[in-house]
C-alpha cells in the first residue's frame, strides 16, 4: 500500500500466474490485430521489441491472397496481389467481425465481395460468409490466416523460439459477438489469448511506462476501419478509463473510398467496373493519400478496362475529401469528453495511434479541439503493439500496473412493461461483476424470464437484445415475496455472464452471453446519440410504464381479494370497487401519468373498508377455538 493509501494490485487471469516455468508454455507477445496492418511485439524487463521481417518491416498488411494452388498468403505479397488477382484477395475483414447477414445488407455495395447466405437453421446461421476464389470463409477464419502469419513472424524473430500466448487488441467499441470473433480467430491460429485490451487503453499502457505521465489523457485512434476514443486517468501505476466512444466503421479506408470516388469520376463513362477492379482503385487512392501526407500534390493512374487515366490530387483537394470523415471523429471526442464529466481543458495530453493520424488535417484537428499539440514520441502505427505487449508480459510475469478498462454500454435486463433496469452502468471499470434483486410479478409465480439488454436508453424495444433463459423452480409465493438475484459479470475481455439465483432454495441458471452477429452499423453510430436526444421523452416514458405497471399490480391484487372475500361487501360497496377497477384499467391505456396516479389512490380508498373487513376476518379465523388463558400465555401474560 502507498502512503496515501492507494492499493496497487496485480491482475492475472485465472490460470495464469508468473511461475518460472512460463517458457514451457511459450512466449507471449502482444499484436495489434488492425483494419489495414498488423503488429507485433515482445516485451521482457519492459523492455519492447516491435518484431519485423528480415527487410526490417514491422507493419503487416491485413491482407490475405487465397492463390489457385490452394495456398495462402498474407502481408505485403497478397497486397501486391490486389493488382493480378484482385478477386482472390481479402481486406480490412476487420470489420465484419462478428457482424451478422442483416448487418452487412446495410453495407450493400461498399464490399467489394460476394456475401453467402447459409440455409437457415444450419450452424452459426447468423454469420456472414464470404466467396473468395471458390472458397466460402468466415471473418473469423480470414482472421485466423492473418493471426497465422503474425504468429510466424514471431517465432522467426524469436530464432525459432514458441509463441503460444497473446494479448491481442481489439476496438473500445467491439461489442461481445466482435470479441468474442476475435478470441475464436485465435483459437484457429493455435494462439491462447490471454486478454483482449481495448486499442487505446494498450497505447496509453505503452506512453504510461515509457514517459511516466500522470494527470487525464485522451488516446485519440483513427485506424484504417475503426476510430477510437478513450479519456484516461494515469496515476502512480493505475490506468483507468474514464469514459470511452467511437465508431466501428469510420476510420482511413473511408478516406480511401473518398478518394477512389473522385477518381473515377474523372474518368471517361463505360462498362461497369467488377469488385476486384474497385480493390485497384482504392489501392491507388491509398497511395495517393500517404504522398500527400507530405507532399504537397501529386499524380496517379488507373487502369482499368484497358483504359488507362491520369488522375491530379492537391494536398487541399485530399483535405476537403477527407474534412467530413475527421469532423465525425471530433463530435466523437466532445460527446466522449462531456461523458467523462469534465473540461477539454483538464486533459494533459491527447496521443495518437493508427496510421491515419498521420495526416496534417487529423493533427491540426485534433489540436484545435483539444487545446495542445498531440504527443506522438511513440510510432503511431506500433504504439498499440507495444501496449499489448507489455499487457503480455505482466500476465506472464508479473508487473506494478494495473490496468482498468470499462463496459462501453450500459447492461440490465427487462422488467415488467418493457422497463430496462441497469445492472452495470456504462464507463464501469472491468472486470466487474454486480447483482440486484429482484421479484415476482404474479402469486404463485414458478418461473421468471430473464432478458439481458445493452443501451442507454429506457425501454427494450430500444436497446438491443443479448440473450434470454428462463429460471424455474420459484417457490410458490405471493406477489413480491421471492428473492430473485441477478448478477451480471464482465471478465477482463469484455465478455458477460448473466446468472440468475432464487435465494430461499439456491435454484439457479445462467448463461455466457454469446450473439452470433454484432451491432450494426447504425446501432453502433446512434446508439448514444438517441440516449442524449430522447433522454427527456425516455424518462417520461419509464415513469408512465412504471406507474402503469404497479397499477395493474394493484387490480390485480384486489381482484384476488375479491375471488376469497367478496361475501364481505354489499352490493353498493361491489359496484364501488368494480367502478374503482375500471377507472384504473382505462387510465392504464391511456398517456397520463398523473390520471394512473390519481385512479390508483381512487381505487386505493375504494377499498379501505374491504381491507379492513379483510383483516377482521383473518384476525378472527387465527383466533378461532383459542382460549383467552392460552392467548394470555401466547402474549406472555399479564402483570
Amino acid at each position: 500500500m502507498s502512503d496515501d493509501g492507494l492499493v496497487l494490485l496485480q491482475l492475472h487471469e485465472p490460470g495464469e500466474t508468473p511461475v518460472p516455468h512460463e517458457a514451457e508454455s511459450g512466449l507471449a507477445v502482444g499484436i495489434d490485430l488492425g483494419t489495414t496492418n498488423s503488429v507485433v511485439a515482445f516485451s521482457f524487463d519492459s523492455e519492447v521489441e516491435v518484431l519485423k521481417d528480415e527487410n526490417g518491416k514491422a507493419l503487416i498488411p491485413s491482407v490475405v491472397h487465397y492463390k489457385d494452388d490452394g495456398s495462402v498468403e498474407v502481408g505485403a505479397a497478397a497486397r501486391r496481389a490486389i493488382l493480378e488477382s484482385p478477386d482472390q484477395v481479402v481486406s480490412s475483414i476487420k470489420r465484419l467481425m462478428g457482424r451478422g447477414i442483416e448487418d452487412v445488407k446495410s453495407l450493400a455495395g461498399t464490399l467489394p465481395y460476394e456475401v453467402v447466405v447459409p440455409p437457415e437453421g444450419s450452424p452459426g446461421g447468423g454469420m456472414v460468409r464470404l466467396r473468395v476464389a471458390g472458397r466460402t470463409l468466415t471473418p473469423v477464419a480470414i482472421s485466423a490466416h492473418i493471426l497465422m502469419a503474425i504468429k510466424e513472424r514471431a517465432e522467426q524473430a524469436m530464432l525459432g523460439k514458441s509463441v503460444t500466448r497473446a494479448v491481442i487488441t481489439v476496438p473500445a467499441y467491439f461489442d461481445d459477438a466482435a470479441r468474442t470473433a476475435t478470441k475464436d480467430a485465435a483459437r484457429l491460429a493455435d494462439i491462447e489469448v490471454l486478454r483482449l485490451v481495448n486499442e487505446p487503453t494498450a497505447a496509453a499502457l505503452a506512453y504510461g511506462l515509457d514517459s511516466s505521465v500522470e494527470g487525464l489523457y485522451a488516446v485519440y485512434d483513427l485506424g484504417g476501419g475503426t476510430f477510437d476514443i478513450s479519456i484516461l486517468k494515469m496515476e502512480k501505476g493505475v490506468f483507468q478509463v474514464k469514459a470511452t466512444g467511437g465508431d466501428a466503421v469510420l476510420g482511413g479506408d473511408d478516406i480511401d473510398h473518398a478518394v477512389a470516388e473522385h477518381f473515377l469520376s474523372q474518368r471517361a463513362a463505360g462498362a461497369a467496373i467488377t469488385a476486384g477492379e474497385v480493390k485497384q482503385a482504392l489501392m491507388t487512392a491509398r497511395v495517393a493519400k500517404e504522398c500527400l501526407t507530405s507532399q504537397p500534390n501529386g499524380e496517379w493512374m488507373i487502369e482499368l478496362n484497358g483504359l488507362t487515366s491520369r488522375h491530379k490530387m492537391t494536398k487541399a483537394e485530399l483535405e476537403a475529401l477527407a474534412a467530413p470523415f475527421v469532423e465525425r471523429t471530433i463530435e466523437i471526442c466532445r460527446g466522449v469528453v462531456e461523458d467523462a464529466g469534465i473540461d477539454v481543458s483538464a486533459i494533459h495530453g491527447v496521443v495518437l495511434v493508427g496510421g491515419s493520424t498521420r495526416m496534417p488535417l487529423v493533427r491540426r484537428r485534433v489540436a484545435e479541439f483539444f487545446g495542445r499539440q498531440p504527443l506522438a514520441d511513440i510510432n503511431p502505427d506500433e504504439v498499440v503493439a507495444v501496449g499489448a505487449a507489455l499487457q503480455a508480459e505482466a500476465l506472464t510475469r508479473g508487473s506494478d500496473t494495473l490496468l482498468l478498462d470499462v463496459t462501453p454500454l450500459s447492461l440490465g435486463i427487462e422488467t415488467m412493461g418493457g422497463i430496462v433496469e441497469k445492472v452495470i452502468p456504462r464507463n464501469t471499470p472491468i472486470p466487474v461483476a454486480m447483482a440486484q434483486e429482484f421479484t415476482t410479478y404474479q402469486d404463485g409465480q414458478s418461473a421468471m424470464s430473464i432478458h439481458v439488454v445493452q443501451g442507454e436508453r429506457e425501454m427494450v424495444d430500444q436497446c438491443r437484445s443479448l440473450a434470454r433463459f428462463v429460471l424455474r423452480g420459484i417457490p410458490p409465493m405471493a406477489a413480491g415475496a421471492a428473492r430473485i438475484r441477478v448478477t451480471f459479470q464482465v471478465d477482463a475481455d469484455g465478455l458477460l455472464t448473466v446468472s440468475a439465483q432464487e435465494m430461499a432454495t439456491g435454484v439457479e441458471q445462467h448463461v455466457a452471453v454469446k450473439p452470433s452477429y454484432g451491432l450494426s452499423e447504425d446501432e453502433m453510430a446512434t446508439m448514444l446519440r438517441d440516449s442524449l436526444v430522447h433522454a427527456k421523452d425516455d424518462m417520461a416514458q419509464r415513469l408512465l410504464t412504471e406507474a402503469v405497471v404497479e397499477a395493474r399490480r394493484s387490480v390485480l391484487a384486489v381482484k384476488s381479494a375479491l375471488g376469497v372475500d367478496a361475501d364481505l361487501l354489499s352490493d353498493d360497496e361491489r359496484q364501488a370497487i368494480d367502478a374503482a377497477i375500471e377507472a384504473v384499467e382505462t387510465a392504464c391505456a391511456g398517456i397520463d401519468r398523473d390520471a394512473v396516479t390519481a385512479a390508483v389512490e381512487s381505487l386505493e380508498e375504494a377499498t379501505k373498508a374491504f381491507a379492513e373487513k379483510r383483516m377482521d376476518r383473518g384476525i378472527r379465523q387465527a383466533l378461532a377455538g383459542v382460549s383467552v388463558d392460552r392467548l394470555d400465555d401466547a402474549l406472555g401474560g399479564a402483570e
